[in-house]
């Protein structure tokens, strides 16, 4: 990611990700894996709570207009 890019006729240089520091081993990868898998359970998390948050605001409206 990064290098050099061109949009519309612009070009920009942005800097290369990972550039200056070693190369990437086998616990990075892990350690990526790790990171992506807290996050996509974070998400999972979020949602149901949203999802019964709103069920829950839903329900009790309906009981008050009864």
């Amino acid at each position: 990611l990064g290098g050099t890019l061109a949009y519309a006729g612009r070009v920009e240089h942005r800097a290369v990700l990972g550039a200056g520091n070693r190369p990437p081993e086998v616990a990075d990868i892990a350690r990526a894996v790790r990171l992506s898998r807290r996050v996509g359970v974070l998400a999972l998390a979020v949602c149901a709570g949203g999802r019964l948050a709103v069920t829950a605001l839903s329900a009790s409206t309906e009981k008050g207009t009864r």
